[in-house]
């Protein structure tokens, strides 16, 4: 695994960013593919910068959706794009990947006001924190199978990926 070194002094990690695209588009060729993933399946996985997902799961580029967010949650946001990616762009699969060591562990609802008590203003959302993992991908299973919107819902299955070992461990959604 690499990591990415400091970028060099008055030049910003979005400046790195944009150079980066700057040599890969020299060498980029389109693939031809569109936005429909080749193997039919959507990828819900935290936003962790620990999970290299394609390496993990051994994907390619065009196999997957791929959305992401804090704890892969499945919220209201995720649920439309599962719908968009299911109903237009033709996915069967749903696999929700959460992760050991999760920062939603250590966080509580009060974070949302603590956020009201220093900008004036409670968000709209929920923070989704959870103390036990196994638990929090269950009901992010309940929530993929019983979306009204979802027309395939039999292969939801979902998995906590360990950060020390990069193995995934599946989890039982009937308990």
């Amino acid at each position: 695994m690499t990591t990415s070194a400091t970028p060099p002094a008055g030049s910003s990690v979005t400046d790195q960013l944009v150079d980066a695209n700057q040599r890969y588009a020299k060498a980029f060729t389109d693939p031809g593919m569109d936005a429909r993933p080749v193997r039919k399946v959507a990828i819900v996985a935290c936003m962790d910068a620990r999970l290299d997902l394609f390496a993990a799961l051994g994907l390619d580029l065009g196999d997957c959706h791929t959305i992401r967010n804090a704890g892969g949650v499945v919220t209201d946001d995720v649920l439309r794009s599962l719908t968009i990616s299911q109903r237009a762009l033709g996915t069967r699969s749903v696999v929700l990947i959460h992760h050991t060591g999760c920062g939603l562990e250590s966080l509580t609802e009060d974070f949302r006001h603590e956020l009201e008590m220093e900008v004036g203003q409670r968000p709209a959302w929920a923070v989704e924190s959870f103390r036990d993992v196994d638990q929090d991908v269950r009901q992010s299973m309940q929530r993929v199978r019983t979306s009204p919107f979802l027309v395939e819902t039999g292969d939801v299955r979902g998995f906590v990926f360990d950060v020390r070992t990069g193995l995934l461990r599946e989890i039982d959604g009937a308990s």
